[in-house]
Order: C-alpha cells, then sequence, then structure tokens
C-alpha cells in the first residue's frame, strides 16, 4: 500500500534555465508508460535549442508551458501549443506529462488547471486539443472532469510495441 505524501511543489511557466531539466524529464518519461508518443528515441533535441524554444514559447501569446518542481527538479510539464498560422493561431494542443514517480497525487489536475488558467487569459485561443489513448482511463476521466469532450476515435492513432492502439482526440471550447 502506498501513501499520499505531502511535499512542497512548485508550479510556474518554463523559462530558458529550465532546458536541460524539460529534456530529462521528457526523456526519462518517454520509457516510463506506453500512454507516450515517444519512445527510447528521446527527444534528439540540444539544451541550447530547447531554451531557444522555451525562450520564444514564453513570449508567445498563444502558447505556453508550465512546469512543477520538487526540491528543483522538473518532475512534470504541461502545454499549450498553437500556430502562429492567421487561420488556426486560435486552436491549442494541450499536452502533459508527469513522472510516474510522482502519479496519483492530483498533481496532473492541478497542472491542468494552470494551463486552463492561462488559456482563459489569451485573448487568441478559442479552442483547446489533446489526444489520449483510450486505454488512458484515468487520463480520459480527468479531461473530461475538466469540460473536455470526446471528438473521436482515431483507430490505430498510436502503435506500442507492434500493437497498433486507439486514441482519443477530446476539446474543450473557451473565451466564447
Amino acid at each position: 500500500m502506498t501513501t499520499r505524501e505531502e511535499m512542497d511543489c512548485t508550479v510556474r511557466e518554463a523559462i530558458p534555465a529550465d532546458a536541460r531539466g524539460v529534456i530529462e524529464l521528457l526523456n526519462k518519461t518517454a520509457t516510463q508508460t506506453g500512454f507516450m508518443t515517444q519512445g527510447e528515441e528521446g527527444l534528439n533535441i540540444t539544451v541550447e535549442e530547447e531554451a531557444h524554444e522555451l525562450d520564444s514559447i514564453y513570449s508567445s501569446e498563444n502558447n505556453s508551458v508550465i512546469v512543477a518542481l520538487v526540491e528543483g527538479k522538473i518532475i512534470g510539464i504541461a502545454s499549450i501549443s498553437a500556430s502562429s498560422k492567421p487561420k488556426i493561431e486560435h486552436i491549442g494542443e494541450i499536452g502533459v506529462v508527469i513522472d510516474k514517480d510522482y502519479w496519483g497525487m492530483g498533481l496532473g489536475r492541478l497542472m491542468m488547471e494552470d494551463i486552463l488558467e492561462w488559456a482563459d487569459e489569451s485573448s487568441i485561443l478559442k479552442r483547446l486539443e489533446l489526444k489520449v489513448q483510450h486505454r488512458n482511463a484515468r487520463a480520459r476521466a480527468l479531461y473530461e472532469s475538466l469540460g473536455f469532450d470526446l471528438e473521436a476515435i482515431m483507430k490505430y492513432g498510436v502503435k506500442d510495441n507492434g500493437e497498433y492502439l486507439d486514441v482519443c482526440l477530446m476539446s474543450k471550447l473557451i473565451n466564447q
């Protein structure tokens, strides 16, 4: 039986200095579960490239990355990625990743609430989308509780260990 421990966790917008920690977390979580689209291949990006990307995201009006830190180490990331193209700049794709050691502590909900609050304050974003494997019932339930609706089930949406799996496309309209 595991118990939930209290911990000091800071959630804030990512800055360029977080680049190494972001890469480390994404590479670590890539193989913790079959729910990620990235695998053993890793991110394949330099710290400098990631720092540049975080810098441009930080100054964007329709993109954001937030990080969760425990004892100075990044343990979670939530992001909104949107295009700069005028016809689709209002659509943001949400991504969330949390180190498996911190699952079940409410961090996913906390990070989603923070990124949704950021999106609500955006004057550009009107539609949020995310993709989640159908078999990831906990994540789907979280997204539904936050107002996301199932739009489609994409057959063969991802392949994990040679098995083709369904992926749910979910969305939420904001700033109506």
